[in-house]
C-alpha cells in the first residue's frame, strides 16, 4: 500500500526520484576528490603530432572506435593478450578518448610497434589477406584518397582551446614542451610549422609504402603506431595498493 501511495502522488514520488539520485551521484563523484592517484603523473605522454591526430580523425570518421576499444582491463586475462592495463594519462590529449567496450574486433590500446607499416597497409586494404578469420570491412581508399591538409592548424586551435598543449608562439609553453619532450616533438607540435611537420614526418616514415604520395593511409598508420608507445610500462609492472587503475 504504501508503494502504491507514493507511485500515485506525482509530487513525492518526484521527490524520492531525486533523493535515489542526489544520492548516487554522491556516492560516484565525491570519493574523486580526495583520490590523488585516479590520473597517473605519467610525464611521458605526449599530444599527437598533426600526422598522428589527422590519422587518429580518420580513424573516427571510419568508424573503427564501433568496433575496437583501447581501454585494456586489470583483469590477468587482459594484460596477457593486450599488455599493461590502460592508464587514464595516456588519454589525458585524447579528444573524445577511445576507450569503450565494444570489441568486435582486437583491443588497439597497445597495437603500436606490434606489426609493420606494411602489414598495416595490407590488413586494412584487405583484412582476410593476412587475418582469414577477420569481419572487418575493406579500406582500399585509404590508400587511394590524398590526406585533407587545409584544416590542420584550424583543427590543433580547436584542440588547444582545450587543454592540448599545441603552441602559437615560441614562450614559455613552447619552452616548456622542448624541456618535456625535446626540441623536435616541441616543433611538430607548434602550429604555424603544422603542415611542414606533417609532410617531414609522413616523408621521414613513409607509412603507406608510397613516398610519392601524401594519402589518408599514411596518416592513419602513423596514428596506429604510436598507440602505447609512449609510456614506459615497466615502471608500472606492479601496481601499487591504492594506485588507480586508468578508470
Amino acid at each position: 500500500m504504501r508503494h502504491e501511495n507514493i507511485e500515485k502522488n506525482i509530487g513525492l514520488m518526484t521527490i524520492l526520484t531525486l533523493i535515489v539520485i542526489s544520492v548516487g551521484g554522491l556516492v560516484e563523484i565525491v570519493p574523486l576528490f580526495y583520490i590523488d592517484d585516479t590520473v597517473e603523473k605519467v610525464e611521458d605522454v605526449r599530444p599527437f603530432t598533426p600526422l598522428e591526430q589527422r590519422g587518429r580523425d580518420i580513424y573516427v570518421s571510419e568508424g573503427c572506435y564501433l568496433c575496437h576499444s583501447q581501454q585494456v582491463r586489470p583483469f590477468r586475462d587482459e594484460q596477457i593478450r593486450y599488455g599493461h592495463y590502460s592508464l587514464a594519462a595516456e588519454s589525458k590529449y585524447s579528444h573524445p578518448f577511445q576507450w569503450g567496450s565494444k570489441r568486435t574486433g582486437p583491443d588497439l590500446a597497445r597495437v603500436g610497434g606490434k606489426y609493420s607499416n606494411a602489414w598495416h597497409v595490407q590488413h586494412l586494404i584487405a583484412p582476410r589477406s593476412v587475418v582469414p578469420e577477420s569481419v572487418m570491412p575493406n579500406y582500399p581508399h585509404l590508400m587511394e584518397d590524398e590526406l585533407e591538409t587545409g584544416q590542420l592548424r584550424d583543427r590543433m586551435h580547436a584542440l588547444k582551446t582545450v587543454g592540448v598543449p599545441y603552441t602559437e608562439e615560441k614562450g614559455d609553453l613552447y619552452r616548456k614542451n622542448v624541456e618535456r619532450w625535446g626540441k623536435q616533438v616541441a616543433e611538430r607540435l607548434h602550429i604555424p610549422n603544422a603542415k611542414q611537420s606533417l609532410l617531414a614526418e609522413a616523408k621521414q616514415g613513409n607509412f603507406d609504402g608510397d613516398p610519392s604520395r601524401l594519402t589518408e593511409m599514411d596518416a592513419l598508420v602513423a596514428y596506429l603506431q604510436v598507440l602505447g608507445t609512449m609510456v614506459d610500462f615497466d615502471e608500472y609492472s606492479e601496481p601499487k595498493q591504492g594506485r588507480a587503475r586508468g578508470f
